[in-house]
């Protein structure tokens, strides 16, 4: 079991995190288009027109791409809908993640691939073998017990499921990201509160705030120990990712298409590191140690591992932001590159750096990377110290490109 084939799912929401995850390693990446994906208001969304170009990407990087249309769809979004499935399948983007039966029904009809969204929070068997009728992969409930997935896993083997391809269901799991108060992410606190719907792709956050529990009739508050009373931790499986893998799941998916490419490097890498380790039997507590490290420098509100081992209740987070022991400061952008001597040149807009100082590039080409400065030259001349307005270079193993960002990253407890 732990030497079969796993897919690593990467979350994509611009052109630097999609290169992100081609170079640490995904399988497959996920992306949404215009307003009609659950991340419409969180991330400045890929337009119709990038389809061909995130297609092409994947495709010349040998990995699948998967296009997120799971919103709730009235009946304006029939034309935006229609437009866009018709994209997907002239570009040939592998599949389409849906939980409107809307999509489900036009995608059937251009014969388009077809993933069920967490959205429909399919959470047993006879839901699966519903589904097989339109699709070919089922994305099950973030609720669920490692117990249930395996027993779920295990009667599509038994029964004979087959999907719309001809070949078994496969299931997807969610392994790292942020996690919901609501059952598989249907909420309406911030419709109520701001009409701003969840559903449509708009989440307000209202749960990540902190709050105190006031009575009408006295005025008096409760003392609660948590104040972040909605806010729970994310979800990390890196130390229990044999126990999935056992389980039978197909697709390990990491939440965070609002996340920066930084984010996505370093939690694809880790889990990509993690799965190959299971499958060559070096999956060991020392590593996971170190790959707790590394997750612990991008963002996140402190880890627990879902429901997976059976946990009735979240843990949640004590703090409205990220935990993470790393931070990026934006200095500058890129100018120039010289091949030749690989030295890559920046203009400073803000803040200042020295030698020694860590820093971290992004770029729609390059996705991230990050160089160690070990001597800085500033407007042409070895200096110890460079502020706004100057220009720098130093070695990048990489070409950089005209406008990539420029970040100086910063260990949190030193900030």
């Amino acid at each position: 079991m732990k030497n079969r084939k796993v897919e690593l799912l990467s979350p994509a929401g611009s052109f630097e995190c999609l290169q992100a995850a081609i170079n640490a390693g995904a399988d497959a990446i996920y992306f949404g288009v215009e307003q009609l994906n659950m991340r419409a208001k969180s991330v400045n969304s890929f337009s119709v027109q990038d389809i061909k170009e995130i297609s092409s990407s994947c495709k010349a990087s040998g990995i699948k791409s998967y296009i997120t249309l799971n919103t709730v769809m009235y009946d304006h979004d029939m034309q935006l809908m229609q437009l866009i499935l018709k994209e997907v399948k002239k570009q040939q983007i592998d599949a389409v993640i849906a939980a409107d039966f809307a999509v489900i029904n036009y995608c059937n009809r251009l014969n388009i691939p077809l993933h069920i969204s967490t959205q429909a929070n399919v959470s047993n068997i006879e839901s699966v073998q519903f589904f097989s009728g339109s699709s070919d992969l089922i994305v099950l409930a973030r609720e669920l017990t490692l117990r249930q997935i395996a027993g779920i896993c295990k009667e599509i083997k038994r029964r004979k499921i087959k999907g719309v391809s001809g070949e078994l269901m496969k299931i997807e799991v969610f392994v790292h990201g942020a996690l919901c108060m609501a059952v598989s992410g249907k909420c309406y606190l911030s419709l109520h509160s701001q009409n701003s719907s969840a559903n449509r792709g708009a989440c307000a956050q209202e749960c990540r705030h902190p709050y105190k529990v006031t009575s009408l009739e006295t005025n008096q508050e409760l003392i609660v120990d948590n104040e972040y009373i909605m806010s729970p931790k994310d979800l990390c499986t890196i130390g229990v990712l044999d126990q999935l893998v056992e389980s039978g799941a197909d697709v390990f998916k990491i939440e965070g298409r609002s996340k920066g490419p930084d984010y996505v490097f370093t939690v694809t890498q880790c889990y990509r590191e993690a799965i190959d380790a299971i499958a060559e039997n070096t999956y060991t507590p020392e590593k996971v140690e170190d790959w707790m490290k590394r997750l612990s420098t991008v963002y996140n509100r402190g880890f627990w591992e879902g429901y997976y081992l059976g946990h009735k209740l979240g843990e949640w987070t004590r703090t409205p932001g990220s935990i993470a022991s790393e931070k990026k400061v934006y200095i500058g952008r890129g100018s120039r590159y010289y091949p030749k001597i690989k030295v890559g040149e920046f203009l400073l807009e803000s803040g200042s750096i020295k030698p020694g100082d860590t820093l971290m590039i992004t770029g729609p080409k390059i996705g991230v990377a990050k160089e160690k400065i070990e001597a800085l030259i500033v407007n042409g001349l070895k200096s110890e110290v460079a502020a706004k307005g100057d220009r720098i270079t130093f070695p990048v193993g990489i070409k950089i490109s005209p406008g990539d960002k420029l970040y100086k990253i910063i260990q949190t407890n030193d900030a």
